[in-house]
């Protein structure tokens, strides 16, 4: 057991993607992965065992002589998990019951009270997908649903007061990534207002497409536009995303991104042949990991 000066979490966090599906059509989106199969929300019988496994191989590499971690976090994203609501509850909840530490990535345009009063308890960290608080520029990247709705902010402050008010331990995230329709806002004034724990700034990654790209010196003027927020603010140039995130694909996967800068590299299926032996046929570098979660003072963040 690895003692603790306090009880901060160095956490070994794992990105499951439960779906491609997603209300929004982001261009620049790049939860597009190769299909085999069906994604493995939809099959109940499957879900346990592969929850299992994630619990077994991250408790193992924990505990391994090198390995800086004390506990790990789930991290549920999509897509848009929340609208297969039932389906990702049971994945929070078999996931709580393990003992693991929670967290979701949403666009939460299917959040309402009812819905975090079912999740909000179970959960560590809350994560909402924010680019833009204007109109024209969610239309630009395509953060709208089909009937052209976007996410009204007065109504999410609302709802994130109720969800801090139900779990007053939960941790706020907003995730923003910088491209060509939003590198020029000042998003300030209302980020203040929100007052999330973390903010984290991503620049647009030209996985899937060019589309809404930004150069460095877009991306680094978009994040001194803010820097009264740094001691919150977590930015991540393109090289910061390669090879540092543990992800997981729809269909049981572990997966990272091409080498080529286009498309994924894959594991085979963990159900298939294990997450230890999975995790090894894809590159990941626990350094690169560990400075995303750093501070300017080298300590590990707990978001």
């Amino acid at each position: 057991m690895k003692s603790s000066q306090s009880r901060q979490f160095n956490e070994f966090v794992i990105n499951w993607h439960l779906t491609e599906v997603c209300n929004y059509s982001c261009h620049y989106c790049y939860a597009k992965w190769e299909k085999q199969g069906t994604e493995l929300i939809h099959d109940s019988g499957k879900i346990q065992q592969f929850l299992e496994q994630l619990q077994d191989f991250s408790e193992k590499y924990n505990n391994s002589e090198n390995s800086p971690f004390d506990a790990v976090r789930l991290n549920i994203a999509g897509g848009e998990p929340l609208l297969y609501l039932e389906k990702t509850t049971q994945v929070i909840s078999l996931a709580h019951q393990m003992g693991m530490r929670i967290s979701l990535i949403t666009n939460a345009s299917r959040l309402d009270r009812t819905v975090i009063e079912a999740i909000a308890p179970k959960l560590s960290v809350l994560g909402i997908s924010l680019d833009s608080f204007r109109d024209e520029s969610n239309f630009q990247i395509g953060r709208k649903d089909r009937h052209k709705r976007v996410m009204k902010i007065r109504r999410l402050i609302n709802l994130l007061e109720f969800a801090r008010a139900i779990n007053s331990e939960l941790q706020i995230k907003i995730n923003t990534v910088v491209n060509s329709a939003n590198w020029r806002e000042d998003m300030n004034p209302i980020i203040f207002h929100f007052a999330p724990d973390k903010w984290k700034i991503l620049r647009m990654l030209p996985t899937v497409t060019d589309c809404l790209s930004v150069t460095d010196e877009q991306f680094n003027s978009f994040v001194k536009r803010h820097r009264a927020l740094r001691k919150i603010i977590s930015a991540e140039n393109n090289a910061d995303m390669t090879k540092s995130y543990v992800m997981v694909d729809p269909y049981g996967r572990f997966f990272q991104n091409s080498d080529t800068g286009k498309g994924y590299q894959y594991s085979q299926q963990i159900l298939e042949v294990g997450a230890e032996e999975a995790f090894s046929q894809i590159p990941w570098s626990q350094e690169t990991y560990l400075s995303r979660y750093s501070d300017q003072h080298g300590a590990l963040c707990e978001v």
